[in-house]
């Protein structure tokens, strides 16, 4: 027995002392790349270094070092004022790269896009997609097939504003709000505190499935109501990190969480399977014009383009499921309407003068004309930060004048972008009115004012008289486009192809919800949400929703 624990222990040493060295070097080599010679038939084999990282431990790698922080991506920003904006870690085994500021971000995702089309290879993902992680359209390795879906889903995903795609979008919009409206009236009493997420994750449920696939489901269908819960679930836990998605070995110890992972992801294709595809598998025409989503995959399948039943089903699966991100992040903006009522206000005014003489919903063309809406929605997304996928170097590669080794999973540090008081003022507080600005009229009005009263001002500076009264405000502002260091979706060949259908619903239900509710909680200390992330627990705050006296009869228009 003495001489077998020797033994054992031995080997195992043998093995840990292996293992670290094979780390250091993988730590410490420098990368080969091959490139041509000016002269174009010869090529050259250059050595790049790679980023400068910490030395790594046995077995655990820098994982001590994120440790102390509450989320990966608050350790990546801290560590970057130490390491600077590029800079490597191994977690466990793995290699890994950390980009932090714009320029390093689109040297990755666009000059080198191709170089890094990968998605980490972790084990949750392959359970989630029945096996093989490139059934999804986010966690797969960039492909042929990639390419063809998203193809696939472009119009209807990404619809333009002149198309009957959107006019669709937009009417089954204000359906799905109507009802939820009526369910609310229904629900909600003066004062009392309501689990909203359940019903608001059903609407958005329905939204997407009678835009995407021309069916919707009862509110009190167990089946679907099982569906939606699943499906938040999932999305909580996909923006969740597991300690075994980099030590795969302790797999078997977190064996009830991947059970039951599968047994969500399961439950939902059974769902999608036998309530939305086996009737339009029959039914479908090929002869008439397609009217939804479904049928164009369903076409496609029929036309033989390397489109199988999987596909389909796999594609239904990823699409109808980003309704749980549309139902996370209104959540999260009602949350902050209820710390702070004047947000609410602002965007019910907006609403009214929208709607109020028009006795209908507020719409997808709406949009336009409620900047402050727009700007509450944009500015969820910048301070949740929720965190964009890792990529993954498919073969050697440079970047910034490093050497990125192939596999090597790359975090693009969009935190610290959301985060930065250099790119933003104030970026810790809550703020809608960071993502407006004033008309070109008024910006010329205000600049030949100030220059009149001071000759000697400096136009550039503001000065709180710059600040416009609440009615001009209304009047003269817009959403601001074009800000290159926001970036929720993400930029390059694989920015989110689903971000049209979450702005627009979550639009709608925002607009819709605050002109006929006002929104509070009785202890806003109980409004938590997690740093760089868009999603709630699927148990998470209550909020009470009380009608404005004045539209209490409206709520059924």
């Amino acid at each position: 027995m003495f001489s077998f624990s020797i033994i054992l222990f031995g080997v195992t040493f043998l093995l840990i002392t292996a293992s670290y060295a094979l780390m250091l070097f993988n730590h410490m080599r420098k990368v080969k790349i091959i490139k041509a010679s000016s002269k174009g038939s010869e090529r050259i084999v250059e050595k790049y270094k790679q980023a400068p990282g910490p030395v790594p431990w046995p077995v655990i790698g820098n994982l001590a070092l994120l440790a102390r922080f509450e989320g990966p991506f608050e350790a990546f920003t801290e560590l970057s004022k130490e390491l600077g904006d590029i800079y490597s870690l191994t977690i466990g085994s793995i290699r890994c790269l950390v980009v932090s500021n714009l320029d390093l971000i689109k040297e990755v995702l666009n000059q080198n896009g191709k170089f890094f089309g990968g998605r980490p290879d972790f084990l949750r993902y392959h359970k989630l997609f029945g096996g093989d992680r490139n059934n999804s359209l986010a966690l797969c390795n960039w492909s042929a097939l990639q390419q063809k879906r998203r193809n696939l889903a472009r119009s209807h995903c990404s619809p333009r504003g002149s198309s009957s795609h959107f006019k669709r979008m937009s009417d089954i919009g204000c359906l799905e709000i109507t009802e939820l409206l009526l369910k609310l009236k229904n629900e909600t009493s003066k004062g009392q505190e309501l689990d909203i997420k359940p019903l608001l994750q059903r609407t958005c449920a329905n939204m997407f499935t009678h835009y995407m696939c021309s069916v919707r489901f009862d509110y009190e269908d167990r089946d679907f109501q099982k569906t939606v819960e699943y499906f938040d679930e999932i999305f909580w836990e996909i923006n969740q990190g597991r300690v075994y998605d980099f030590f795969p070995a302790l797999a078997p110890f977190f064996r009830k969480n991947i059970t039951t992972i599968v047994k969500w992801s399961a439950f939902i294709r059974n769902f999608i399977l036998k309530r939305i595809m086996h009737d339009r598998n029959r039914n479908i025409d090929m002869e008439e014009d397609e009217k939804d989503f479904t049928d164009v995959i369903l076409k496609s399948l029929s036309e033989g383009e390397n489109v199988t039943n999987d596909t389909i089903l796999y594609m239904l699966e990823d699409f109808i499921g980003g309704h749980s991100a549309v139902g996370n992040l209104v959540l999260i903006a009602l949350g902050h309407v209820a710390k702070n009522p004047l947000i609410g206000e602002r965007i019910r005014e907006e609403a009214d003068k929208i709607s109020t003489t028009a006795n209908r919903k507020v719409n997808l063309y709406d949009m336009d004309k409620m900047p402050y809406t727009m700007a509450t929605i944009a500015e969820v997304l910048r301070y949740s930060s929720s965190p964009i996928v890792p990529h993954v170097a498919t073969e050697d590669a440079i970047i910034s004048g490093y050497g990125v080794t192939k596999g090597t999973v790359v975090f693009i540090n969009n935190f610290k972008l959301n985060t930065s008081s250099q790119l933003w003022t104030n970026p810790d507080i809550f703020d809608p009115e960071r993502f407006l600005e004033q008309t070109s009229e008024t910006k010329s009005q205000k600049l030949l004012s100030k220059t009149n009263s001071n000759p000697k001002a400096n136009p550039d500076m503001e000065t709180a008289e710059d600040n416009l009264d609440k009615k001009n405000l209304d009047r003269n502002i817009r959403l601001k486009t074009n800000i290159p260091h926001f970036i929720p979706f993400s930029i390059g060949k694989r920015t989110c192809i689903g971000q049209n259908l979450l702005r627009g619903f979550a639009f709608i239900l925002l607009a819709n919800i605050l002109q006929q509710y006002r929104v509070c909680a009785k202890d806003v200390a109980k409004i938590k949400t997690k740093p760089a992330c868009v999603a709630l627990p699927v148990k998470t705050y209550s909020l009470a929703f009380t009608a404005h006296t004045t539209r209490e009869n409206n709520i059924h228009s």
